[in-house]
């Protein structure tokens, strides 16, 4: 009776997580590999994912602080074979199932978030077989529009860079150092150091070229980043580098950045100084912005719009919009106009 108790509650785990398979996404999908991904495929996905999705590199942005949450749970449990091997069976719920059985914290929930973390960048020192050698890093400037900067956009860039390809022959690769003691007397050793090397397949460079799209998002600011994780320098028997976009902000011809703000300078007549006008200015997404005024105006007066500057990143607040207002003189003035005007003014 007992045995098929347990049969049926492991039945039960099984459709519970082939239903959880169905409803979202698996710890192997969180983690961009297949389930037959080796320890090693796992180690480089969750570190290349941890390093994308960090808090500490998206303040602000709950959307990223839920992804980072979600593959340092599935990285807990696909790093550790037992509880690998008990999700593969029966998901989630068999997890919880072995926790309760006294088998440890199940779902992924047996180490801080920040621990998981830490073990690969600054929490003590890696083992040797887990330092990964790793190709330079491309920075580009990449000039961005104020529009794009504005209202999000993308730009297409060409990239050439080195491809491993396979090459005729073989090649040493994972050397190591193997430490050995050669007995050269009664009693009397001395130790050797040997370099072991294996035999892998050739490989040589190639340059190839393609188009890379990069995404601009509203709000960004001069000098951020957008990362293409393992899209720069191959290195043979490592990881490729990172290609980095810098932003920065492209000069504009009405418009000029600082931080979130916008300042432009509008030109008025004298009489409109005087009298006041009406008049709108053109936004960067086409927008009117009202800028008339029925009182006076002095000579490089400066206004401030609140809420018609640049988005901040990841917000939906905006900045203020300064205009600077430049009084066009007349260059001469007829003695009916002078006395005209002293009659008024005088």
């Amino acid at each position: 009776m007992a045995h098929r108790r347990v049969k049926l509650s492991f039945l039960l785990f099984a459709l519970c997580h082939a239903l959880t398979t169905i409803a979202g996404k698996s710890y192997y999908d969180l983690l961009q590999v297949t389930r037959g991904a080796s320890d090693d495929q796992i180690k480089r996905a969750y570190r290349k994912l941890a390093l994308k999705y960090h808090p500490d590199k998206n303040q602000g942005n709950e959307e990223a602080n839920k992804r980072f949450a979600e593959i340092s749970n599935a990285y807990e449990v696909l790093s550790d074979s037992e509880k690998r091997n008990i999700y593969d069976r029966y998901g989630e719920e068999g997890l919880k199932q072995h926790a309760a059985s006294g088998g440890g914290r199940g779902g992924g929930m047996g180490m801080n978030i920040q621990d998981i973390f830490g073990h690969f960048f600054g929490g003590g020192q890696m083992d040797e077989e887990e330092r990964v050698v790793k190709g330079d890093d491309v920075i580009v400037d990449l000039d961005a529009s104020l529009e794009d900067l504005y209202m999000g956009g993308s730009l297409k860039v060409w990239r050439e860079k080195n491809i491993l390809k396979p090459a005729p022959g073989k090649r040493r690769c994972n050397c190591r150092d193997e430490v050995y003691h050669r007995q050269i007397g009664p009693g009397m050793f001395q130790q050797m150091t040997e370099q072991v090397c294996e035999q892998c397949p050739n490989v040589k460079y190639e340059r190839e070229g393609y188009f890379v799209t990069v995404d601009i998002e509203k709000g960004m600011q001069d000098g951020q980043e957008v990362v293409f994780y393992e899209d720069g320098e191959p290195i043979i028997d490592g990881e490729s580098g990172d290609l980095r976009f810098r932003i920065c902000t492209a000069s504009h011809d009405r418009f000029r950045r600082e931080g979130n703000d916008l300042h432009t300078s509008v030109s008025i007549t004298l009489v409109q100084a005087l009298v006041g006008f009406e008049k709108t200015v053109k936004h960067l997404d086409d927008h009117l912005v009202d800028i008339g005024t029925k009182g006076i105006t002095k000579p490089k007066e400066v206004r401030k719009l609140k809420g018609e500057g640049m988005p901040l990143h990841f917000s939906t607040k905006k900045g203020d919009l300064y205009v600077t207002f430049e009084v066009l003189f007349p260059t001469s003035l007829t003695e009916d106009q002078k006395t005209k005007i002293e009659a008024v003014l005088g």
